[in-house]
């Protein structure tokens, strides 16, 4: 019976500028990490931790962050771009003007989140957990929120044109000022228990 392997911890080093192409990162817990400015493509972080790392202003594109978990980091004006973070879990963490472009963020867990700066385009996030997240004017087109929990989700003024919202209960959400289409609007209406007619 082979042995697990052992953990790896990297603490208090400086990544600021990095480039990292194809690299994997697999069971490491990183603390206290300077990540920004880094650039990662078709980088792996599979099972890793990071816990107090800085990823201002740093891209990641085509890399993954597969069941990680992020406490306390601050993510300002990073950019992911077709990105996959399935299985992962933020707490406490920092999203100012984050921007998230295409990727499979399923089964992401980002309870009581602010994402009111945030722009997030084209994103996978079926079963997510996104209770009691903070969306106030964020834009969040296109997006598959499929089997996503949203109780308690703040989406005043946000921009929700393209997203599937089916599992969106609007009875426990604040919904006021959100953009929608037609179609969206009729979905609401439906949840709301609205019988919506099309024809006279």
């Amino acid at each position: 019976m082979t042995a697990p392997t052992a953990r790896r911890t990297v603490t208090g080093e400086d990544w600021y500028g990095r480039e990292l192409t194809g690299d994997h990162f697999v069971d490491t817990d990183f603390v206290a990490i300077d990540l920004e400015d880094l650039r990662t493509v078709g980088t792996v972080f599979e099972n890793c931790s990071f816990r107090r790392c800085r990823f201002n202003t740093s891209v990641h594109t085509d890399s993954a962050f597969t069941g990680c978990t992020f406490a306390y980091c601050t993510f300002f004006d990073a950019r992911f771009v077709r990105c996959k973070l399935v299985g992962s879990t933020f707490t406490g963490c920092e999203f100012d003007l984050i921007q998230v472009e295409g990727g499979n963020w399923g089964f992401v867990s980002l309870p009581g989140a602010d994402l009111a700066s945030t722009v997030w385009r084209g994103v996978r996030l079926t079963e997510a957990d996104l209770d009691r997240v903070r969306a106030v004017g964020a834009v969040l087109r296109d997006l598959d929120l499929t089997g996503a929990s949203m109780a308690g989700i703040d989406l005043r003024d946000a921009d929700l044109r393209g997203s599937a919202l089916w599992s969106l209960d609007p009875a426990d959400a604040q919904v006021g000022g959100a953009v929608v289409t037609p179609e969206q609007a009729l979905v609401i209406a439906a949840r709301l228990g609205l019988d919506v007619r099309t024809e006279e």
